[in-house]
């Protein structure tokens, strides 16, 4: 490669990197995996070998990704938190043995070894004075890195006093656990929360937040595996300070290996990848360490990596095996997913017989058949995926698969609609999405039934007293008061906002049914004018999508969710717990009436819904758009593009006293 060629290569791949860094290190959103990225980066390492004046600075291969998230104080590291220079092979492992061995022996120093699992998380130093935590840090950039001080004493496995007062800076990292990431990704799919790429991201995304409540609702841990700074540490080992730490504290890596040898190094890296699908956690590596305090001073640094360690990444793993079958499973917001069930096959240490196949797009894409040869890929503690067919080994036999065009779990519709990549499952009463409808239905903005969370539904359905929506009603004192210690008072606090709960506005149910696209607005214009539930059964598509903010997508849902009988069966027990079904007449006057209005900015007196509920009971309309239909744009403060836009327009904007001046 010609110099100007290579120069044009190394500027693309820098900013290429640069890129997949900020959504990585800054953002905790990564758009390709960890071994896409290392391999982008050996290939500009490669480059830069080859073409040393082209290296720089500012190159990533001479520094750490990261920055400062804005409302974060700076700290600067006494210590910096430096990366690790990763390899991918046995042989680079020999390579960094041969080196540091040829030192020790001109510097006639014992070579020992640690090798430690490279926990899959955001790295921290916690500093501590005379024992107790005083500050702690996000690695940034290496150099200068976050507070996070408030945050980390929510991390109920970080010392707040250490048994021994010592003053001494160290290094860990915050995870959460593979159990703990199921269930919180499971929590957030009920609650229609988007889920978390993977556990990395989602712990340091919960480590950085402005607020500390929301770090201390997540179940973020920390092992410790360095000390950074320690003056007058009666310790020359690293494995020895890790075994001191323990003992006045710490929670510290649990995986640490005494080598001192090569081979028992190559051991110990092998023993890793095949005990890694038993771990609790997530690792992205093994790291091989140098145990002399006082060699690691000898070896030094480079501006990014120590030379005393390395960081050993697993090679992502490929075999072949048999397509047996596609079955469908459907998920907590009725998505139906095609499963792959294969052939038992050994792979990066745990035996894999079935996987996800996403969709139906996935199945066209690949041109999967059952019977198919496929050869699977698994990389770290990702998911096993398919990622290719062996055509040549077709024998003719092998059938197509088709989505079903039913719910495989309670025979409902199955739909995908235009745009879509996902078949759903539109039956409210089906038991794969249980929980996600009763949690949405007893939620603020459902049916407002307080005490009725996403932990109390989950303890009432495991203990059998919930199997869908109307069961909510059949709940009785004893049954709630069973799933607490001295629950009385809670029970009936409970029970009395249930049957709070069947007076509410017809509004509030309609959207408490989960109908796909249906929200708040929504559910509000379709009881202003359809007056009951009865008539809103009843209503045909046309009359659906002709009503203002309804096109036809929408439409459709509504009119597919009102013909299945599990709604018609929902509904009439309902009826028969006497929950409320009729709009409620609370029309104050009509003043307002043909008048729509719009609401921007901050309001002091009321809330957006106080605004808007005085709005239609003086016979108004509220709309989330300006247009030039728009009557009025009651604007608050820092309001924003809508006032921009209704100025354009010509559209009368007021001030909140204008409106109260209007309603008097």
């Amino acid at each position: 490669m010609e110099l100007a060629e290579a120069k044009e290569e190394v500027k693309k791949l820098r900013e290429q990197l640069e890129y997949y860094a900020k959504k990585y290190y800054d953002e905790d959103n990564p758009e390709i995996s960890d071994y896409e990225y290392d391999m982008m980066m050996n290939k500009l390492k490669a480059l830069e070998k080859e073409f040393p004046e082209l290296i720089t600075k500012d190159s990533l291969t001479q520094k750490v990704g990261g920055h400062v998230k804005e409302g974060f104080k700076e700290v600067v590291h006494e210590v910096p938190l430096q990366s690790l220079q990763d390899v991918f092979s046995f042989a680079e492992v020999k390579e960094f043995d041969d080196r540091v061995k040829k030192q020790a022996i001109e510097e006639n120093e014992e070579l020992n070894y640690v090798v430690e699992t490279k926990i899959d998380g955001l790295s921290v130093a916690l500093e501590y004075v005379d024992g107790v935590f005083v500050r702690g840090a996000t690695r940034g950039n290496g150099l200068i890195g976050e507070d996070v001080t408030e945050n980390l004493r929510t991390v109920k496995s970080i010392p707040k006093v250490l048994k021994e007062k010592i003053t001494i800076t160290v290094r860990g990292e915050v995870f959460i656990g593979k159990k703990e990431f199921e269930k919180m990704n499971e929590e957030r799919e009920v609650l229609g929360e988007p889920l978390f790429a993977n556990a990395r991201n989602a712990a340091a995304g919960s480590l950085r937040q402005l607020n500390s409540k929301i770090t201390e609702s997540r179940p973020l841990e920390i092992y410790v595996f360095n000390v950074q700074k320690w003056e007058n540490s009666p310790y020359n080992s690293h494995y020895e300070q890790l075994l001191y730490l323990e003992r006045i504290g710490f929670q510290v890596n649990p995986v640490k290996i005494y080598c001192k040898t090569y081979a028992e190094v190559i051991k110990a890296i092998e023993k890793i990848g095949e005990d890694r699908e038993k771990l609790t956690f997530g690792i992205d590596g093994a790291v091989i360490k140098v145990d002399s305090l006082s060699f690691r001073e000898k070896l030094g640094t480079t501006y990014k990596v120590p030379r005393w360690a390395i960081a050993y990444k697993y090679p992502p793993e490929a075999k072949q095996t048999k397509l047996r079958d596609i079955i469908c499973q459907v998920g907590r917001t009725g998505v139906i997913t095609p499963m792959a069930i294969l052939d038992p096959v050994k792979l990066a240490g745990s035996t894999i017989s079935k996987t996800t196949l996403h969709n139906e797009d996935f199945i066209k894409e690949k041109d999967l058949k059952i019977g198919d040869t496929v050869i699977i890929q698994k990389q770290g503690d990702v998911i096993p995926e398919v990622i290719a067919v062996v055509k040549e080994k077709r024998t003719g036999e092998e059938k197509e698969f088709h989505m079903p065009t039913t719910c495989p779990v309670c025979g409902a519709p199955a739909v995908r609609e235009e745009g879509e990549a996902a078949t759903r499952c539109i039956g409210i009463e089906c038991p794969a999405q249980t929980l996600r409808s009763l949690v949405h239905f007893a939620s603020k903005e459902g049916m407002d039934i307080d005490g009725l969370g996403y932990k109390i539904i989950e303890q009432l359905m495991e203990k059998g007293f919930l199997h869908n929506i109307a069961d909510i009603y059949r709940l009785t004192i004893e049954d709630v008061a069973s799933l607490k210690k001295n629950g009385k008072k809670f029970a009936t606090n409970l029970i009395e906002a249930i049957e709070k709960s069947k007076q509410q506005e017809l509004f509030k149910l309609i959207n408490a049914l989960g109908i796909r696209h249906v929200g708040v607005k929504t559910a509000k214009t379709l009881a202003n004018y359809y007056k009951t539930m009865e008539n809103l059964e009843k209503a045909s598509f046309e009359s659906l999508s002709v009503q203002e903010d309804i096109g036809e997508i929408i439409a459709q849902s509504i009119y597919d969710f009102f013909r299945q009988e599990q709604t018609t069966d929902l509904l009439n027990q309902l009826k028969s717990f006497g929950v409320n079904m009729k709009k409620k007449e609370e029309l104050l006057d009509n003043r307002f009436e043909g008048k729509t209005f719009v609401l921007t900015g901050t309001l002091e007196k009321y809330s957006r819904e106080q605004a808007s509920t005085l709005i239609e009971k003086h016979g108004g309309k509220v709309s989330s758009s300006v247009s030039k239909k728009t009557s009025y744009v009651l604007a608050g403060e820092d309001a924003g593009s809508k006032l921009t836009k209704a100025q354009s327009l010509g559209v009368t904007i007021i001030t909140e006293t204008q409106f109260e001046e209007l309603l008097q």
